[in-house]
């Protein structure tokens, strides 16, 4: 999610990484084939620029992909949706061309194993699109904190209203106005964003950490920095 900002020295994931970021941790997605959608409940595992994914062997996606000696064209799509509850929860939209391979028979015998080559990728948020290629995806790894942001952002919201509340004093105290209800809506290693939901609209500010977490105890570590500088009416980056 990249937000808005005339600072180009606030850090964020690059497009790569958000992208590898929602491919490791998505359990479902639609596959665009012949004309046709076919939603499946899979994880991804994302090996290189090549994807792994689960069908029921009975699927008509399965069988179209045993047809295709060469590979079936297909795009996919994968929807960002915000684990807090928020207005307008679709953080991005992923959507990913390439070709389908029938792998082999899964263990249960009741599903079978896809693979996807990835020709490209775009990834389109509210604040802008960015396009990735095949050798861009295989050279890029998920955030650290990617598997574990749906956990720390629930948690944040139902049992540290309090810590919110603190961390709005990090906030312009213009974007206060109207007193907005502030709910976390994002996290990564390089920092935390919130959502200042209006009456009549939104603004997401992102939080900078002092630097990078390298994991959900380092994530902790940040977080205290961050709610130290807010008492202590210290500077923080944000945007």
């Amino acid at each position: 999610m990249s937000l808005p900002t005339g600072d180009a020295e606030v850090p964020e994931p690059t497009t790569a990484e958000r992208v590898h970021s929602l491919l490791s941790t998505t359990s479902s997605l639609t596959v665009r084939a012949l004309g046709e959608h076919h939603d499946l409940n899979t994880p991804v595992s994302v090996h290189g620029s090549r994807l792994r994914l689960r069908a029921p062997l009975d699927a008509p996606l399965t069988a179209a992909a045993a047809g295709a000696t060469e590979g079936l064209a297909v795009v996919l799509d994968v929807t960002d949706v915000s684990p807090v509850a928020v207005r307008d929860r679709i953080r991005g939209r992923l959507t990913l061309a390439g070709r389908l391979h029938l792998a082999h028979l899964a263990d249960d015998g009741l599903s079978v194993h896809l693979r996807v080559d990835v020709a490209h990728a775009v990834l389109a948020t509210p604040y802008g699109t960015g396009a990735l290629t095949a050798a861009g995806l295989a050279l890029a790894a998920p955030d650290p904190l990617a598997r574990h942001e749906a956990a720390l952002l629930t948690h944040l919201a139902d049992e540290h209203a309090d810590a919110l509340d603190l961390l709005t004093g990090l906030l312009d105290p213009a974007l206060l106005a109207g007193h907005p209800d502030i709910r976390p809506l994002a996290l990564d290693r390089y920092g935390l964003v919130l959502r200042l939901a209006h009456p009549h609209g939104h603004r997401d500010v992102r939080l900078v950490f002092p630097k990078p977490a390298g994991d959900t105890e380092d994530f902790g570590h940040r977080m205290h920095e961050l709610l130290a500088a807010a008492e202590h009416g210290l500077p923080v980056r944000r945007n």
